[in-house]
């Protein structure tokens, strides 16, 4: 039975904000330039320079409010204007000839406000000529002063350059613009048109004509460029990968293909269309073909009419195989494989507007029921074009195809040998999820509240089924694995990390631990703060899942690791220098039952049993995951391996990072430290930052007493210095230094309260010399007892009188 071409009114504007306004522009510009949000709930109308105020008008489906821009005269309007496919908030960026943007956001409060504005061509002396928006890139061609010395043809013909800066959004109101690449040098003026996937660099009207035949499809997913010339049959694919710093001279290009060059008539091309299937374009004769992105060109059909020159309007689009195309006020109906003509039907204007489908993921729930047909927008309204399904067709009940695609799903995972049926789903316990769901569907709730509540969910799930089906595809393999993790661990911290999404998780984390670790970043919004410290602005929540779970048992069950000890595990293996700042930022997290405050092991002790073995473990990451605890007898037991390192700075500065909140762990490192330097001089060096260790409330006499615990018992006699080869011992002069750190700022009045204490407040100089007067003679009386004592034969300067 053949199948009808239905147009069905969706709406009639009055729901738009600012819907008079929208209705004039429809009616009373057919140069306006018409663009659809990516969610469908906002249309974009840009008149061209020069037309009356406003030029820029924004409408919302709703409530929200509208957005007008009116630009003066002596004032140039925007170049161009696009809607930029942001999940968390309507946005548009708007690009003027001089290369001035401005991106508008929505959502952020009321109306729409200004986020950013940047200059694309900040030396100036540059005009961009065409711009366009391709998944969160801004490409644009724009012309340079500098010409193309050294090739045939027009000193302005390659005087053009195609460059793109990444566009994303920032927290609630900002944007982050990455740098200038530039893609193609001393290129032709080339106009910009964006599919989901590609981006087509197309001939103007200004190229020069020996280039016109020539377009250039660049794959940024793939990494590749395809230069095509439709009207010989002939493309050349090159690598063109701006991550990894490529980039493209033009003329250099064309030089390796000199059978691209062959003398052509330039395309006579009427209107250019991007779609999911490549690029539609349609020639003065209304025959329509597909360019698609590995360069093969091929005819779709022919029109009824042809245009009516440049002045005729034209608009291309597909859906479900069909080719839909608005000439003047006819709409043509055509098989994409066939080009058979279906349908032609007559409109009662001659001013409509293809919309283009809503992103993948980012329809609403209106935008779901409306699935599978094109959108025309008039003056007379939005209207929607699908085919009816043939009369006497008999359409299951929605809970007969929840049974009809179970059946499916599991006989296609299932090892049985006998075909599963629709009605054993029904009836059997085994299989209780499809018969939920059929008695969600019995009535229960409406189908549109239904879709509400699960919208999150079918976007997930449906950008998941296009990711898988990309990756079969072979398109892009690295990116699609990686976005593929990233998209299950962004969902597996949104469930109950137990039982089987933990096993899921751990199996992510050792199949794609890069990806898996970025999931995380974002997750936990993980950055660096300058001082080799993370900081976290995650909610409690998120930490919560993160820190809960430990497990007493040395071995895991079954070799899955909760997960933050699978967070530490990852870093271990991609960068163990951020493993002690992640498990320190970790244990100021924390609440009742969970985290640093757990009554189960200290988050130190989780990541060191991943570290392994005591004795296998990385000597520096445990030393830092003890010293970074916080906790007494682990930061003792770091200073203790740091002292038989002979690390003597480290073991200082790391009671001095203490601070006056723990004195006993201080005292207790001060005196480890005191005890080595009784025993050595191998922390002579080091005796100022000891001294600055030194407990304020310690005694002179204290210090003392503990320096004699620990001096070397000597048995040999002393001697006034040591012998060759041995440890010097310790001077006073070096225990000086420790006891006037020992005692108070100022001599006391009062009486002395230490032995030593005298020694303390000793002024620093000797007294003074005595005079000395002229020798005199020893008297007898004196001499007797000067020979007891004086060596025989040896003068001492005196006289013998008798």
């Amino acid at each position: 039975m053949k199948r009808m071409g239905t147009l069905r009114l969706l709406s009639d504007l009055s729901h738009f904000s600012g819907a008079g306004r929208l209705r004039e522009l429809l009616a009373g510009d057919p140069a306006v330039r018409v663009r659809c949000s990516p969610d469908g709930r906002h249309l974009l109308l840009l008149r061209p320079p020069g037309a009356p105020s406003p030029q820029l008008l924004v409408a919302a489906r709703g409530p929200s409010a509208e957005l007008e821009r009116a630009w003066p005269a002596g004032h140039t309007s925007p170049l161009d204007a696009f809607f930029l496919p942001w999940p968390a908030r309507p946005a548009l960026v708007l690009v003027w000839e001089s290369g001035l943007t401005e991106v508008w956001g929505a959502g952020v409060g009321p109306g729409w406000r200004l986020l950013r504005s940047t200059e694309l061509c900040p030396g100036g002396g540059a005009r961009v000529v065409a711009v366009a928006a391709s998944r969160g890139r801004l490409v644009w061609c724009e012309e340079r002063q500098d010409g193309a010395e050294g090739w045939q043809g027009p000193p302005a013909a390659f005087s053009h350059c195609v460059c793109f800066r990444t566009l994303e959004p920032s927290g609630e109101a900002g944007t982050n613009l990455g740098r200038t690449h530039i893609l193609l040098h001393h290129c032709p003026s080339f106009g910009l048109l964006a599919s989901r996937k590609d981006l087509f660099l197309v001939p103007t009207a200004t190229t020069w004509s020996g280039v016109s035949h020539i377009l250039l499809i660049w794959s940024p997913g793939k990494g590749k460029v395809v230069v095509a010339a439709p009207c010989l049959g002939l493309s050349h694919s090159q690598s063109l990968n701006p991550g990894r710093g490529d980039t493209w001279d033009f003329r250099t290009l064309l030089r390796g293909l000199p059978g691209l060059l062959s003398p052509m008539k330039p395309l006579t091309v009427h209107t250019w269309a991007p779609t999911p299937q490549g690029l539609l374009l349609l020639d003065f004769r209304g025959t329509v073909s597909l360019v698609q992105s590995h360069g093969g060109t091929r005819a779709v059909g022919t029109l009824q009419e042809a245009p009516a020159g440049l002045a005729g309007s034209a608009a291309l689009g597909t859906f479900h195989g069909t080719l839909a195309c608005v000439l003047g006020s006819t709409l043509e109906l055509l098989d994409m494989g066939s080009g058979q003509l279906l349908e032609r039907k007559v409109l009662s204007t001659d001013r409509v507007h293809l919309l283009a489908p809503p992103a993948p993921g980012m329809e609403d729930e209106e935008e779901l029921e409306i699935r599978g047909g094109l959108r025309l927008l008039s003056a007379l309204g939005l209207f929607r074009v699908g085919w009816e399904a043939p009369q006497g067709l008999e359409v299951p009940s929605a809970e007969d195809l929840v049974f009809e695609e179970a059946c499916e799903y599991y006989q296609r995972r299932s090892l049985r040998g006998t075909q599963l049926t629709p009605e054993e789903l029904r009836h059997n316990s085994t299989f209780r999820a499809p018969q939920a769901l059929a008695s969600i569907l019995q009535g229960h709730v409406s189908p549109s509240t239904l879709l509400t509540t699960l919208r999150a969910e079918l976007r997930d799930y449906r950008a998941l089924d296009q990711l898988k089906a990309h990756l079969v595809a072979g398109d892009d393999e690295e990116a699609g694995w990686t976005e593929l993790a990233e998209h299950e661990v962004a969902r597996l911290l949104r469930t109950e990390l137990v039982g089987d999404q933990l096993a899921q998780l751990n199996t992510v984390f050792q199949a794609l631990p890069t990806a898996a670790w970025g999931a995380i970043l974002r997750a936990l919004q993980l950055q660096p703060d300058g001082n080799g410290r993370l900081r976290s602005h995650a909610p409690p929540d998120v930490w919560k899942k993160v820190l809960g779970g430990s497990s007493a048992a040395k071995e895991p069950p079954n070799g899955i690791l909760p997960v933050f000890e699978l967070l530490c595990q990852c870093l271990c293996r991609l960068e163990p220098r951020w493993l002690p700042p992640f498990v320190e930022l970790a244990q100021q997290q924390g609440g009742p039952g969970w985290g640093a405050g757990a009554p189960g092991l200290p988050l130190y002790r989780r990541a060191l049993a991943v570290l392994g073995e005591e004795g296998t473990r990385s000597e520096a990451l445990e030393l830092e995951l003890l010293l970074g605890s916080g906790r007494p007898k682990a930061v003792l037991q770091a200073v203790r391996q740091l002292v038989q390192k002979e690390q003597w700075e480290r073991a200082l500065e790391a009671g001095l990072a203490l601070g006056p909140s723990s004195p006993l762990l201080r005292s207790e490192i001060f005196k480890l430290l005191l005890a080595e330097f009784a025993r050595h001089r191998r922390l002579d060096a080091h005796l100022p930052l000891l001294c600055r260790l030194c407990p304020p409330d310690l005694a002179p006499a204290e210090l003392l007493l503990l320096l004699r615990t620990h001096l070397p018992d000597d048995s040999d006699p002393l001697t006034p210095f040591p012998e060759p080869g041995t440890e010097p011992p310790l001077t006073v002069g070096l225990l000086k230094t420790l006891l006037e750190q020992t005692g108070a700022q100022g001599r006391p009045s009062g009486p002395i309260l230490s032995l030593y204490e005298d020694i303390l407040w000793d002024p620093g100089t000797p007294p003074p010399t005595p005079p000395r007067g002229p020798m005199t003679t020893l008297q007898a009386s004196d001499h007797s007892g000067l020979e007891a004592w004086a060596p025989s034969g040896q003068g001492l300067c005196v006289t013998d009188t008798g």
